[in-house]
């Protein structure tokens, strides 16, 4: 049956990609590239429950291709199958969403053949980086991975009205992604140390390699899958990345592609390393904990609606970090049991981001797809024109807030409990790290609420600030459909965290020496965590809530409160008429914090009073415009172009043109190879 599931995978991404080639731009063309995007997504889905179920692996080699590799080499085990559930989870939706939403690039401002074919190669690459079992099949997938996610990042790069922010967005993240493969193939190539490339034999293998070489293949492989995940500093590609790829690719790139980066840090940190020092995980726990803060702070300042989002994915994955790494530190301390309690915070923020955050882009693309228009102080009123995409992106935003009963509460929750059990930690140093780490995510999670109200409010609250939103339409059938599934996705995740912390459990039992009875959890409605560290039950959360709610009319009643409907004007503090610029703006709302924090944002203002000519006292119009400076593009990635580009313009000087020049160039370097072979 596994075998089925794999081969229909396969089929179903080749399907999708062929329709989309033969017949991408008809609206029966886009249907089939659905379909077949789909079928491969409930395929995986299938494949990988099947195995996290079952606790056996699927394996599948094919020896003819990659034959230096010794074969395409596939296996599936436990650990794989939770990240290609996450791919199907959100390959499903965003297929059927893209039905309705590419009908816009009718018109030819994109190649709806290239975008079909690209967007179920995506699929079929990233899927089988979940599967690959040695170097050369992981990398070749990887680097498919990011090769076809790069032409999706510049599907409206040639439409009329770009204006080049795309192609820019383009350029930063091949540059940061294919920096990063060079550093991963850097630590393949120290920990393979000429063998034959399997997994298996590097699990083997690394044991006995010198403390040094294994630190560095750590940090090596932390940089590389670091980029991939957005980790700060690593992150600068994806607030411009994100926002320009389709609305439906964002959602695929921000809620499932940026978790590989997490899949590779596991693989590599936990499987094939087994482990490390305790300063391993305190490196992810702090990193972590820094990106989770800066993310929501960036995100605050934002008034681009996807660009928001995209900090608050490098918030997310800062979350998922500081799991990954309390895990990493409780393992090198050998207290099992935090370490179990850890991955699976991260593990199940890692599935609950993909649900909430594909779903909030979808929205957004809904709101784009409407209005043609990112910027926030642009929309407003979009509730009574948009209800089912407003309903769905408020689900989102309590999801990504944490609130419980959503699902957001659950995985978060899990990691507070690892943190709150690492006071007992034994190197004073390291525990010194739980409670900064504790405060910094119960700020993050603070302020991911007041932004997500900022963005809910100011986006679909009030009065139309402009003709677009006045005039807004719901969106197509398809794109609330694929909006449902993942709306019922993050309720699901949020009630029902009995069932999925039990299977999180099994994937981790085994690697680097987890014991299969640590991850062992009550089942029912309540989640103990082990160890008696917690318990809660979102399922009587959502109860109770549900009976605070039924109850509330009938305490009113009885309290005899009058219950007529009343209706009047909103307060306009003496104005008569309510016009869109009385309203709270995006930017009002973010002042204060921008005031807080202005040593971090570093502010700029500039204010622009125009008078009349005639009296200085009679002021005609006031422009105020203020703008934000980002840290590390500032102090590390301007100076860092600056120097390349002055190397750059060095180099260049060689290239004179002339062919005699050229000619010694090449006698010069014969020369020094023959040095070089002679003296070595």
């Amino acid at each position: 049956m596994m075998q089925t599931f794999f081969f229909l995978m396969l089929g179903g991404y080749a399907f999708g990609a062929l329709s989309a080639a033969v017949s991408g731009r008809s609206a029966s063309g886009r249907w089939l590239t659905a379909l077949g995007a789909m079928i491969g997504g409930g395929a995986g889905i299938a494949l990988g429950g099947q195995v996290l179920l079952s606790g056996t692996s699927f394996t599948q080699v094919f020896p003819n291709l990659l034959p230096l590799a010794g074969g395409l080499a596939l296996r599936l085990d436990p650990l794989g199958a939770v990240f290609l559930l996450v791919i199907g989870l959100g390959a499903v939706p965003a297929a059927l969403y893209g039905v309705g939403y590419t009908a816009i690039y009718a018109d030819g401002r994109a190649s709806l053949p290239g975008l079909g074919v690209m967007f179920n190669l995506f699929l079929l690459t990233m899927s089988l980086v979940t599967l690959a079992d040695n170097i050369l099949t992981f990398l070749f997938m990887w680097e498919g991975m990011s090769l076809t996610s790069y032409f999706l990042v510049l599907t409206e790069a040639n439409a009329p009205a770009a204006d080049g922010s795309t192609a820019q967005a383009g350029v930063w993240y091949a540059v940061m992604t294919h920096t990063g493969l060079a550093v991963l193939l850097a630590a393949f190539v120290l920990l393979g140390a000429g063998g034959s490339g399997s997994f298996a034999e590097l699990r083997s293998a690394a044991a006995a390699l010198p403390a040094t070489t294994r630190n560095v293949i750590f940090l090596l492989a932390l940089l590389g899958f670091g980029s991939k995940a957005g980790v700060i500093p690593l992150h600068v590609w994806l607030p411009r990345a994100h926002p320009a790829a389709p609305s439906h690719v964002s959602a695929l790139m921000s809620g499932v592609m940026i978790k590989l980066g997490i899949y590779g840090l596991l693989r590599m940190a936990l499987d094939l390393l087994g482990g490390g020092p305790a300063w391993w995980g305190a490196l992810v726990l702090a990193l972590g904990a820094i990106s989770a803060l800066l993310g929501v702070l960036y995100a605050l300042m934002e008034h681009d609606l996807k660009r928001l989002l995209a900090y608050h994915s490098v918030e997310n994955i800062g979350i998922i970090l500081i799991g990954v790494g309390a895990g990493l530190v409780f393992h090198s301390y050998g207290m099992m049991t935090l370490a179990v309690l850890g991955f699976i915070g991260g593990l199940y923020h890692t599935i609950n981001h993909a649900s909430f955050k594909g779903l909030l882009f979808l929205g957004a693309g809904a709101v784009l797809h409407a209005t043609h228009t990112r910027n926030m102080e642009e929309m407003g009123g979009l509730i009574k024109r948009m209800p089912w995409t407003a309903l769905f992106f408020l689900i989102g935003a309590v999801a990504i807030s944490a609130l419980p009963p959503l699902n957001g509460f659950v995985s978060e929750w899990l990691v507070f409990q690892a943190l709150l059990g690492g006071f007992n930690l034994p190197v004073p140093e390291v525990a010194a790290l739980v409670p900064v780490t504790v405060g910094m995510l119960a700020l993050t999670s603070g302020l991911a609420a007041a932004c997500f109200v900022k963005a809910f409010g100011i986006s679909f609250l009030a009065i139309p600030r402009s003709q677009e939103a006045e005039h807004a339409h719901e969106a197509p059938a398809t794109m609330l459909a694929g909006m449902a599934i993942l709306a019922v996705a993050c309720i699901a995740l949020g009630l029902a965290p009995f069932a999925v912390v039990p299977l999180l459990g099994r994937a981790l039992t085994g690697l680097a020496g987890l014991p299969a009875t640590e991850t062992t959890f009550t089942l029912g409605l309540t989640v103990q965590a082990p160890g008696g560290f917690g318990s809660v039950s979102p399922t009587l959360l959502a109860l109770g809530l549900l009976v605070i709610l039924g109850l509330t009319p009938l305490l009113l009643r009885l309290l005899r409160v009058n219950g007529r409907l009343r209706l009047a004007d909103t307060w306009g503090c003496g104005r008569i008429g309510q016009t869109p610029r009385m309203e709270y703006t995006a930017t009002a709302f973010a002042e204060p914090l921008r005031r807080v924090f202005a040593e971090l944002y570093r502010p700029t203002r500039e204010l622009t009073i125009d008078t009349h000519p005639e009296s200085k006292y009679f002021v005609q119009a006031i422009a105020y415009r203020s703008d934000i400076t980002p840290l590390f593009e500032q102090w590390l990635y301007d100076p860092l172009l600056r120097l390349i580009r002055g190397l750059a313009r060095q180099v260049r000087k060689l290239q004179a043109g002339s062919l005699h020049l050229y000619l010694a160039y090449i006698a010069v370097v014969l020369m020094v190879l023959l040095l070089a072979v002679r003296w070595f």
